[in-house]
Protein backbone atom coordinates (compact mmCIF):
# COMPACT_ATOMS: atom_id res chain seq x y z
CA UNK A 1 0.00 0.00 0.00
CA UNK A 2 0.71 3.56 -0.57
CA UNK A 3 0.20 6.54 1.05
CA UNK A 4 -0.40 10.16 -0.76
CA UNK A 5 -0.43 13.37 0.39
CA UNK A 6 -0.47 16.58 -1.78
CA UNK A 7 0.53 20.31 -1.23
CA UNK A 8 1.05 23.17 -2.61
CA UNK A 9 -2.09 24.16 -4.32
CA UNK A 10 -4.11 27.50 -4.18
CA UNK A 11 -4.95 30.67 -5.80
CA UNK A 12 -2.79 31.97 -8.42
CA UNK A 13 -3.21 34.90 -11.45
CA UNK A 14 -3.24 33.81 -14.86
CA UNK A 15 0.43 33.63 -15.79
CA UNK A 16 1.43 32.81 -12.52
CA UNK A 17 3.62 29.52 -11.16
CA UNK A 18 2.78 27.13 -8.64
CA UNK A 19 4.45 24.43 -7.65
CA UNK A 20 3.00 20.85 -5.89
CA UNK A 21 4.49 18.46 -3.84
CA UNK A 22 3.44 15.15 -3.23
CA UNK A 23 4.60 12.87 -0.09
CA UNK A 24 4.88 9.26 -0.73
CA UNK A 25 5.20 6.50 2.04
CA UNK A 26 4.82 2.92 2.37
CA UNK A 27 6.79 1.09 -0.54
CA UNK A 28 10.09 2.11 -1.65
CA UNK A 29 9.59 5.32 -3.60
CA UNK A 30 12.29 4.64 -6.05
CA UNK A 31 10.95 1.47 -7.98
CA UNK A 32 7.37 3.48 -8.32
CA UNK A 33 6.33 5.65 -11.13
CA UNK A 34 4.71 8.26 -9.88
CA UNK A 35 2.04 10.70 -11.94
CA UNK A 36 -0.11 13.87 -11.56
CA UNK A 37 -3.43 14.00 -12.45
CA UNK A 38 -6.62 16.61 -12.62
CA UNK A 39 -9.77 16.56 -12.75
CA UNK A 40 -11.98 20.12 -13.40
CA UNK A 41 -15.42 20.53 -12.64
CA UNK A 42 -17.88 18.67 -14.87
CA UNK A 43 -15.09 17.11 -16.88
CA UNK A 44 -13.34 13.66 -16.45
CA UNK A 45 -9.99 13.40 -14.49
CA UNK A 46 -7.12 13.91 -16.83
CA UNK A 47 -3.60 12.35 -16.81
CA UNK A 48 -1.07 15.56 -16.74
CA UNK A 49 2.17 14.31 -16.23
CA UNK A 50 4.29 10.90 -15.13
CA UNK A 51 7.69 10.00 -14.24
CA UNK A 52 9.28 6.82 -13.86
CA UNK A 53 11.94 5.70 -11.79
CA UNK A 54 14.26 4.46 -14.40
CA UNK A 55 15.92 7.20 -16.00
CA UNK A 56 13.75 9.54 -14.74
CA UNK A 57 11.81 9.42 -18.35
CA UNK A 58 8.49 11.64 -18.41
CA UNK A 59 6.10 12.29 -20.55
CA UNK A 60 3.25 15.03 -20.40
CA UNK A 61 0.00 15.42 -21.80
CA UNK A 62 -0.33 18.37 -24.44
CA UNK A 63 -2.19 20.24 -22.97
CA UNK A 64 0.84 21.44 -20.41
CA UNK A 65 3.83 20.58 -22.19
CA UNK A 66 6.40 23.32 -22.11
CA UNK A 67 4.51 24.74 -19.49
CA UNK A 68 4.24 21.97 -16.57
CA UNK A 69 7.57 19.93 -15.03
CA UNK A 70 7.37 16.96 -12.88
CA UNK A 71 10.33 15.26 -10.94
CA UNK A 72 10.95 13.66 -8.00
CA UNK A 73 13.33 13.07 -4.98
CA UNK A 74 13.83 9.81 -3.87
CA UNK A 75 15.95 10.84 -1.29
CA UNK A 76 12.46 13.04 -0.07
CA UNK A 77 10.13 10.26 -1.26
CA UNK A 78 8.58 13.61 -3.01
CA UNK A 79 7.35 13.93 -6.58
CA UNK A 80 6.58 17.49 -7.51
CA UNK A 81 4.90 19.05 -10.18
CA UNK A 82 6.08 23.01 -11.17
CA UNK A 83 2.95 24.99 -13.04
CA UNK A 84 4.20 28.02 -14.84
CA UNK A 85 2.37 30.22 -17.59
CA UNK A 86 -0.58 29.13 -15.80
CA UNK A 87 -4.06 29.73 -17.76
CA UNK A 88 -8.02 29.65 -16.46
CA UNK A 89 -8.43 26.14 -18.12
CA UNK A 90 -6.13 24.89 -15.69
CA UNK A 91 -8.50 25.55 -13.02
CA UNK A 92 -8.76 22.07 -11.17
CA UNK A 93 -8.05 19.20 -8.84
CA UNK A 94 -5.04 17.92 -8.99
CA UNK A 95 -4.30 14.45 -7.70
CA UNK A 96 -0.88 12.67 -7.08
CA UNK A 97 -0.66 9.15 -8.02
CA UNK A 98 1.75 6.05 -7.97
CA UNK A 99 1.93 2.60 -9.29
CA UNK A 100 4.27 -0.13 -9.25
CA UNK A 101 3.88 -2.80 -11.69
CA UNK A 102 6.41 -0.81 -14.01
CA UNK A 103 3.93 -0.69 -17.12
CA UNK A 104 5.00 1.89 -19.61
CA UNK A 105 4.43 5.75 -19.58
CA UNK A 106 1.86 5.24 -21.93
CA UNK A 107 -0.19 3.17 -20.56
CA UNK A 108 -0.66 5.30 -17.31
CA UNK A 109 -1.68 7.61 -19.63
CA UNK A 110 -4.43 6.27 -20.94
CA UNK A 111 -5.07 3.65 -17.72
CA UNK A 112 -4.46 5.21 -14.55
CA UNK A 113 -2.39 4.25 -11.36
CA UNK A 114 -3.26 1.85 -8.72
CA UNK A 115 -2.88 4.52 -5.98
CA UNK A 116 -3.86 8.12 -5.40
CA UNK A 117 -3.73 11.11 -2.97
CA UNK A 118 -6.76 13.11 -1.98
CA UNK A 119 -6.16 15.84 -4.34
CA UNK A 120 -5.20 19.69 -4.16
CA UNK A 121 -7.05 22.41 -5.69
CA UNK A 122 -5.86 25.11 -8.08
CA UNK A 123 -7.43 27.95 -8.86
CA UNK A 124 -6.26 30.47 -11.41
CA UNK A 125 -7.92 33.50 -11.93
CA UNK A 126 -8.08 35.34 -15.26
Amino acid sequence: QVQLVESGGGLVQAGGSLRLSCAASGRTFSSLTMGWFRQAPGKDREFIAGIKWKLDATIYADSVKGRFTVSRDNAKNTVYLQMNSLKPEDTAVYYCAADARDYSLSYYYHYGMDYWGKGTLVTVSS
